[in-house]
Parts: C-alpha cells; structure tokens; sequence
C-alpha cells in the first residue's frame, strides 16, 4: 500500500482527505490517505521519520512557503513561484548521493539555512524531497473561462503562498494586479486604498485569506462592496462555505462570483498526476 498525507495546521474539514480516499476506494487504488496537522513546521523531521513509507504529501496553510527549506529540489514552477503545495518523496537516481538541500540555495534573493539534518532525518537519507505547486493548475483551469476582455486588471487579496501562486497566473495571462495586505510593504495596497476610482478598473477581485471559512462565516475582506458592479469578477478561493460572505457581497452588486472547489479538485488531480508520473 502507498502512503499519502496533508500536513498544515491547523487541519479541521480536509478535502483533499475526502476526495483521495474516495477516488482510491473507486479507482481500487491501493493506497490510503492521512492528516499529519503540526504545530510547528519544525516538526516536519519527525513527521517524516515516523512515517517512513510516505510517497507523497500536500501542503496546506500556514507552509507552503515555509516547508521550501526542508525540500532537496523544487520543480522550475515552484521555484519562481516561492510557495509548494506538493511533495513527492522519491529514490535518487544514485543510491547514497550527497544531499543538496534547498535550504542551502538562496531563494529569490534571500539565503536561508538548511533545515534538516541527517541526523535529524534519520528515516529519510536514501529519499529525495521534490517540491511542486499544482494549485497554479487548478486555478488557471477554473478562471480562464469565466474572463472577460475587461478583466485586465486585478486585485489580490493576501500575501501567503496562495497569493503568490494566483500572482504567478496572473502574469501569465498578462492581467495586471496589485496586491492587498493589511499591513503591506513597497509596492502593496492596503485595504484602506480601495476605493471607487480602483474598482472601476481593477474589476478582477481574488481572495487569497482565509478570512470567512467555515465556521467563522460571517465575516469578510473589508473592501467597498457598495462599488462593484455586474463587470465585476469575484474569486474566492474558498470552498467551505460554498457561498463566503465575500461572494456574497458581490454577487448582491451584480458581480459574477466563483469558489475554489473547482480549483481544489483540480489541484488534487494535478498533484496525484505528480506523484504517480515516472
């Protein structure tokens, strides 16, 4: 049996749990699927020495960029991006090759120490950790076809590894965006910016917080509702609840609004591709 796992904190509802062991049970797949949820991302050397047959994991928040650090490689995407939300664990191609631990590069201009060990990571030395992102697939795939030729412009709602992987789409299909953040740094907006003449042109909206999940429903970015309008395109990437405050809003003013779901079986389906790919 292969083993596959979630690790983020903290993990309450799982989809990708629902969704795995499900697709396993269907597909008569051989394999199972666990919650590993850490306090502390330090914690990610015992996770990994206490279950040595792991084949792959998902990275959830607070650490798709902290995790990068603990990584031996990461794929061309997830390097540009800086956050990972997929890890396959697999033999080097030379048994007993020296490691060469990404916490040992500089990564986008900042130089970070190893993380690990050998001795921390006593059950993993003869495994390489290979980071990938597959959220940017499961998030081009929904949004592309609900844009409009007005949605050139975008805002992004959050800094974590989410926003960095809905930024690296962003360029890709040359949308200009501007990123939101409550306490925002050179070349950031705070929310207190948004205002009516914004909105006019940044049409594009994308929640990347976690702010009005389940079972905190009643809450949402604080941005100026009253101004949007039906040219408006709102993403959440949130899916529980399926209808967030935050589209809610929108959807009252006329926007058209989407959740993450989509988005989330894409990843899923994009990570298991990953893992399972020579």
């Amino acid at each position: 049996m292969k083993h596959y796992g979630l690790i983020g904190y903290p993990l309450g509802h799982s989809f990708s749990q629902k969704f795995f062991t499900e697709k396993f049970a269907q597909e008569n797949i051989d394999a199972d699927y666990q919650l590993f949820p850490i306090e502390q991302i330090d914690l990610f050397p015992t996770l990994l020495a206490e279950n040595p047959n792991l084949c792959g994991l998902n990275v959830t928040i607070p650490y798709k960029e902290k995790i990068i650090p603990f990584l031996d490689e990461l794929d061309e995407t997830a390097r540009e991006i800086g956050a990972v939300n997929v890890i396959k664990l697999v033999l080097p191609v030379i048994a007993g090759s020296t490691r060469n631990p990404i916490g040992q590069e500089e990564q986008r201009g900042l130089r970070v120490k190893p993380a690990m060990t050998e001795t921390q990571k006593p059950a993993m030395t003869e495994l390489t950790l290979k980071g990938y992102n597959s959220d940017v697939i499961g998030f081009e795939n929904s949004l592309k076809p609900l844009l409009q030729p007005h949605h050139k412009k975008a805002l992004i709602l959050g800094t974590g590894g989410a926003a960095k992987g809905v930024a690296y789409i962003l360029r890709k299909l040359s949308i200009h965006y501007i990123i939101v953040s409550r306490t925002p740094k050179s070349g950031q907006i705070s929310y207190a910016d948004i205002n009516a003449d914004l909105l006019r042109d940044y049409t594009l909206i994308i929640n990347t917080t976690p702010i009005g999940t389940f079972p905190k429903t009643d809450v949402c970015p604080d941005i100026p509702y009253k101004e949007l309008t039906n040219k408006h395109l709102l993403y959440d990437l949130i899916y529980n609840p399926e209808k967030t405050l935050f589209l809610q809003r929108g959807e009252a003013q006329g926007a058209t609004i989407k959740n993450g779901l989509e988005m989330l079986h894409g990843q899923a389906l994009a990570a298991w591709d990953i893992w399972e790919r020579g």
